[in-house]
């Protein structure tokens, strides 16, 4: 199977994102809590309108996706491409691929995934991103079986909770993404 290697992509807010050099400094330090040290994106800039809630959302997504301990970081960023794949968000799903075949210094899953071929998965990645796909399409459909499933590829309660955190989150981050704006190839 040949790899698949995903360029990435802009995302184009559909509001005007707050100007740096015009943002007030309540604007100015809640983007601090922004874990890129490379640059403020138009996504950071549009959510800074409303700083408040931007340091909560930005504070609970760092607590879920980037704590030391629990989940693997590799798992977590598989939960959230599974749930991006599924939610259809193009940009977090080639944002978290990307970071997953960074992580783990692969492609094979991400390439896997992007040529619907879940089958050819390891054993935990498959249970992870099964688990991602099915919470992310329809949450109160989840069962103690999908729980199972998970623990029989060596998961324990802490990553498992840690594994729905990284979809949940992204459930919610990917509708946000959708509303505001929209993602393609093109600067």
């Amino acid at each position: 199977m040949s790899s698949i290697r995903l360029k990435p992509l802009n995302w184009h807010p559909y509001i005007e994102p707050v100007a740096l050099a015009e943002a007030t400094p309540e604007q100015l330090d809640a983007m601090k809590v922004t874990p890129s040290a490379k640059k403020v994106s138009n996504y950071v800039l549009t959510l800074a309108h409303d700083p408040e809630s931007y340091v909560a959302r930005t504070v609970l997504f760092n607590a879920i996706m980037y704590v030391e301990g629990g989940l693997a970081r590799p798992d977590r960023e598989l939960g959230a491409l599974g749930a991006s794949i599924v939610n259809g968000c193009k940009y977090c799903a080639v944002v978290h691929a990307r970071r997953h075949a960074e992580l783990t210094k692969n492609d094979d899953v991400v390439t896997a995934l992007y040529l619907n071929k879940p089958e050819e998965l390891g054993p935990r990645d498959a249970a992870i991103h099964a688990f991602a796909s099915r919470l992310s399409a329809a949450p109160s459909e989840a069962t103690a079986e999908d729980i199972a499933a998970l623990r029989e590829v060596g998961m324990n309660d802490v990553e498992i909770i840690d594994l729905i955190h990284a979809i949940s989150i992204f459930g919610w981050a990917n509708r946000l993404m959708h509303v505001l704006g929209y993602a393609d190839n093109e600067k």
